[in-house]
């Protein structure tokens, strides 16, 4: 069964908090050789006014593994070309100067090998830089694999490692291969007030939720979503406002080559 597509409007509902670690993580990038941009995961194209507005005379490349959410990339009109691949498969047609992956790789396995793939597919100076959520043993995600693998026995996984590494295990990774820096930031995030369930329900729900409940029905989902709702109040109160703050940790790095 093809698993259902990204969902822009979802995604998109939190674009500003989403949008600050693209900007942070952009301003670690400098000086680049001649070649390309590659908006690697870009999604919706959350970073490409950014990009576009660094580096005005560069080619902007956006690459997605979801048509819906080039579609809605290609209404930004800031790539020259937007792409339809599988991030593990891509290979450019020619080295980028910088390829640039803002929370895309956190949903693919084995680091140690894609980054330094990536890194060897750069123009001589170019430049990686990643960002991925690191919140895999946040209430926020680990409430996720809990309650799915107590609710329905046997169709999930309880707990299994996650693919991505602290900033210094990055550093060791990738430093032969060229300067890197490498850092990990907790945003403290505010989400206001929803009319149904708990605010970082509708955050998670988008994206970290999404494996878990394209594989419920309609009856099991309403099921679990009681369930974690009632499990993120205890970790994340509500606030006065009905808000909730979300404490939210993401691991960077950049690697000139």
């Amino acid at each position: 069964m093809t698993a259902p597509d990204w969902n822009p409007e979802s995604y998109a509902r939190y674009a500003d908090l989403r949008l600050r670690p693209a900007t942070d993580l952009l301003a670690q990038v400098g000086a680049l050789p001649p070649g390309d941009l590659v908006d690697l995961g870009c999604g919706t194209g959350a970073a490409a006014a950014a990009l576009r507005a660094r580096y005005l005379d560069r080619a902007l490349l956006g690459l997605d593994a979801s048509s819906a959410m080039l579609e809605r990339a290609a209404e930004t009109g800031a790539y020259v070309a937007l792409i339809e691949a599988d991030l593990r498969d891509w290979a450019p047609e020619r080295p980028p100067a910088l390829i640039f992956s803002n929370a895309a790789l956190q949903w693919l396995g084995d680091h140690a090998a894609l980054m330094p793939r990536l890194a060897a597919m750069l123009a001589p100076g170019g430049v990686l830089a990643v960002q991925m959520p690191r919140q895999w043993g946040a209430p926020s995600h680990r409430f996720l694999r809990d309650i799915a693998a107590a609710h329905f026995p046997g169709r999930f996984e309880p707990d299994s490692s996650s693919p991505v590494a602290t900033a210094a295990e990055y550093w060791r990774m990738l430093s032969g291969l060229g300067r890197i820096k490498a850092w990990e930031t907790d945003y403290v995030q505010y989400l206001g007030p929803v009319t149904e369930g708990h605010p970082v329900r509708h955050f998670t729900q988008s994206t970290a939720m999404r494996p878990v409940a394209e594989r419920l029905d309609a009856a099991e989902l309403a099921q679990f979503l009681t369930a974690y709702d009632t499990a993120l109040a205890a970790a994340y109160p509500i606030l006065p406002d009905g808000g909730a703050l979300m404490p939210f940790r993401r691991v960077f790095f950049v690697l000139e080559v």
